[in-house]
């Protein structure tokens, strides 16, 4: 069973300590904190917990809380966008990875765009959900749409931090309206551990006069954005909107009014099989990792996976419970049929596809 990641601090430039966690097998990738994640009660909540166990199972994934939440340190003066971009920049580069797959969802989004813009050389792919390239208050906004701002965030600083969670369950309405009861009260709870309500107030100021439009035309990775249709709090044609403006992005439409999806919605499921696609689905070189390797049969697939992890004959005996033997016919198989001599080159062929372990630094 998949246990509880260790939580390692790394600071940054200005000398905030960052905690992040790396677990999980296959393809590197990063997931850009939000305000609403904390590395240690993420793991044990009803929202989150499902799908950080599948997406475990096949990426090699590296969370972290962002400066003034969860794990990280709490007192900070700059909880600028600039700022949490640099938090994302030091732990990309404390985890190590040399290309990853970077996931930003909701204000995520907009510094893993800017992170991919800056950093084309480090991100293999972006996959955007609940996406936003523009802050609420860079939409035009009328005097109402100012007048409900400023409400929220009054909600926020009244209400963030009281044991009684009236005022956070709006946000949670707004987040999760298809949710049981304990998903509902776990987020609601999880709201005040993450954050203070002074960190909370001046998170989402800065995250609503964002605005990252000019950035989009400099994306040159291959990006997938995936939206809820009726998403009540971040509108449908923001998410089409970026689409639209990064050359050659998919869009993948979901059909949930959830925020943030959960574990009984079809859309939860989508969107992982979504992700696993398009990650999976295109090595290094373009080729599908699928159609590279139709000669192989399921179980010489399952070993070639472990052969591009590393793995020796007598370790992949026993991840797989079969005997050396075997595995030794497995290996003399998959050689033939992908006409490599040696094991060296049949790692080659697999990495290449998109199987085994990512590559780190140094």
């Amino acid at each position: 069973m998949l246990r509880t990641p260790q939580i390692r601090f790394c600071e940054t430039s200005d000398g905030v300590r960052i905690a992040y966690a790396t677990t999980g097998h296959g393809p590197a990738l990063i997931e850009v904190a939000t305000w609403l994640n904390h590395l240690e009660f993420d793991w044990q909540s009803p929202v989150w917990r499902p799908r950080l166990l599948e997406m475990a199972k096949n990426y090699t994934m590296t969370r972290y809380d962002g400066r003034g939440c969860g794990l990280s340190d709490r007192s900070v003066e700059d909880l600028s966008f600039d700022a949490n971009l640099r938090d994302l920049e030091t732990v990309a580069d404390a985890a190590g990875f040399e290309r990853f797959v970077l996931l930003g969802c909701c204000q995520g989004s907009g510094l893993a765009i800017a992170y991919a813009a800056r950093h084309p050389e480090r991100v293999s792919s972006l996959v955007l959900y609940g996406a936003f390239a523009r802050g609420r208050l860079k939409r035009d906004p009328s005097a109402q749409d100012f007048e409900e701002a400023n409400l929220m965030l009054k909600l926020v600083e009244l209400g963030w931090g009281r044991e009684n969670p009236a005022f956070r369950q709006v946000y949670t309405t707004m987040f999760i309206p298809e949710s049981t009861p304990e998903q509902f009260r776990w987020f609601t709870d999880l709201q005040r551990m993450s954050t203070s309500p002074e960190n909370a107030v001046e998170l989402i100021k800065g995250f609503e006069a964002m605005d990252v439009t000019d950035l989009l035309s400099k994306v040159s990775c291959p990006t997938l954005v995936l939206h809820a249709r009726d998403d009540a709090r971040v509108p449908f044609g923001e998410g089409r909107r970026i689409a639209s403006s990064i050359v050659g992005a998919e869009f993948v439409p979901l059909e949930s009014c959830n925020h943030i999806l959960l574990q009984h919605q079809p859309a939860w499921k989508q969107f992982l099989a979504e992700i696993d696609r398009f990650v999976h689905g295109r090595g290094r070189d373009g080729v599908s990792a699928g159609k590279a390797f139709v000669e192989l049969t399921e179980r010489e697939r399952e070993v070639l996976e472990l052969i591009a992890r590393g793995l020796d004959n007598a370790a992949i005996a026993g991840q797989l419970a079969i005997r050396p033997k075997t595995v030794r016919n497995h290996i003399n198989a998959i050689f033939d049929k992908l006409a490599v001599p040696n094991r060296a080159q049949a790692i080659v062929r697999a990495r290449d596809a998109g199987l085994g372990e990512p590559r780190r630094l140094g």
